[in-house]
């Protein structure tokens, strides 16, 4: 079996992961370049110089034309259109960056789709208090407005946020992204702006553009470790309430958090001594703003989990303590290079089982955003036979959950078109379907074996049983 005809295939990009070019163009820094600065990710990396995606947009969109993609998800660099995060006006240069990049998206029948935020807080903002703060809805609201009037004449697929989770439990909880700090409750404030943002487009710009806004959120499958066990069948539940739900319930379902996140709290601040968490409320207008304030569900995945109840009470304030839940994962799952990405392809059908049921209910559809897995700097950087592996058996179950199970997906995104800078990773982690040689000033790009098995899949709609190697050429096998 194929995909559905006008199935979208592409891959993705963020701006910290692949610009550089961090100071031209009078881009002012995110906070991705200021924790750079502090030495904290691996190797002393830094995001100044990436994958000189900023000086090679031709070099790039020939590389998306070679692999034959429909589209392509890069993200804006909030810093480089208000190089301060607000006005008064923009920087010419990055403007003429981006509208560069969108004409030869377009030249070469390749749909761009723009994410606004990818993690990447003008530094500026971020020491005004940033997503810690009231008025950043404001300014969000403000950046955005301006990207709808300059480029939505030619972008029809908009991304208000890109995986806020991430951002809110690694960059607000752990403090292992940036900007480093420790307050969850900032996805309050991402969720009152993307509302803001999504009727903004719908009131000024959809009439005359006819495009689509919205989220792009990740999680992983929760598997119960014992099935035959009410806890932790009720504790994997919680883990897809905690990780997705989070957000994807109040713009959803009911503009609100979801009942089983919010009675999870409760119990854990009645049986502790003293708050161990805080979930802010929203208003009845503001619930109003958040229902049904989405186009389409992005959706990333990556790797599942096995799930058991919490093996004991505890008032400590971490996130699987305060869900209830404890995170494991089976020995036969094989892993990559990446501590956290374990293979379990059919773990992505039943997620898209789930997120139908749950939240889209066959009202909205399902963009596949994010689906990938790196190799290490000290593997075969060519011969990446895992990848296509990996690729081959999770795209399998995506035209499952299409055919059989009748979910509405209507695209599959690869991360990434390129390796770049992987946040507290630096360059250790290799995402790209294209290798990019760092250690030469130009920066090269070179197709790995997982980019022929990729343009393979889109030309045949995904119609593929069998890939294979052959000698030293790539052949098909249908």
């Amino acid at each position: 079996m194929d995909f559905p005809k006008g199935f979208l295939w592409g891959v993705s990009t963020g701006a910290f992961n692949v610009e550089g070019g961090w100071a031209e163009g009078g881009r002012g820094p995110s906070v991705w370049d200021h924790l750079g600065r502090r030495h904290a990710s691996e190797g002393a990396a830094t995001p100044e110089v990436a994958s000189d995606s900023y000086h090679k947009v031709d070099t790039d969109v020939a590389l998306l034309r070679g692999l034959q993609a429909h589209v392509y998800k890069f993200s804006i660099s909030w810093s480089r259109i208000f190089p301060t995060g607000l006005g008064p006006g923009p920087s010419r240069q990055g403007v003429a960056y981006y509208s560069r990049l969108i004409d030869s998206l377009l030249d070469a029948r390749i749909q761009p789709m723009a994410t606004l935020f990818h993690w990447d807080l003008p530094q500026a903002l971020q020491e005004r208090g940033g997503w810690q703060d009231d008025s950043v809805v404001d300014a969000f609201l403000d950046y955005a407005a301006f990207c709808f009037a300059t480029f939505g004449d030619r972008v029809k697929l908009w991304v208000t946020f890109h995986e806020p989770w991430v951002m809110s439990y690694a960059g607000y909880g752990t403090g292992r992204h940036a900007p480093g700090i420790s307050d969850p409750g900032v996805a309050h404030l991402v969720l009152k702006a993307h509302a803001r943002v999504w009727h903004h487009y719908n009131s000024h710009y959809r009439p005359q553009q006819q495009g689509r806004v919205g989220i792009v959120l990740n999680s992983d499958w929760a598997e119960p470790l014992s099935p035959e066990r009410p806890e932790d069948l009720s504790a994997s539940e919680r883990f897809l309430h905690f990780m997705l739900g989070w957000f994807a319930h109040p713009i959803f379902v009911d503009g609100d958090y979801p009942a089983a996140l919010k009675a999870q709290i409760q119990q854990m601040n009645q049986q502790c001594p003293s708050l161990v968490a805080q979930l802010p409320e929203f208003t009845e207008a503001e619930k109003q703003l958040l229902k049904g304030s989405a186009d389409f569900l992005g959706l990333s995945h990556y790797t599942s989990r096995l799930i058991s109840t919490a093996q004991q009470d505890s008032c400590i304030p971490s996130y699987d303590t305060i869900g209830g839940f404890s995170q494991h994962v089976d020995p036969a799952w094989p892993q990559t290079s990446s501590p956290w990405i374990y293979v379990v392809p059919w773990g992505i059908r039943r997620l898209l089982q789930f997120v139908s049921l749950e939240y889209t209910r066959g009202k909205v559809p399902i963009y596949l955003a994010g689906n990938g897995m790196p190799i290490g700097e000290t593997e075969d950087l060519l011969e990446d036979s895992l990848r296509v592996d990996y690729f081959n058996k999770y795209i399998n179950e995506v035209l499952k959950a299409i055919k059989e199970d009748l979910v509405d997906v209507r695209s599959y995104i690869a991360r990434a078109l390129m390796d770049g800078f992987e946040g507290p990773f630096g360059y250790s982690q290799r995402f790209g379907l294209y290798h990019v040689n760092f250690n030469d000033s130009s920066k090269p790009r070179t197709p790995r074996k997982s980019a022929y098995f990729f343009t393979s899949i889109i030309e045949k709609n995904g119609a593929l049983s069998i890939w294979a190697h052959i000698n030293c050429g790539y052949e098909l096998m249908v």
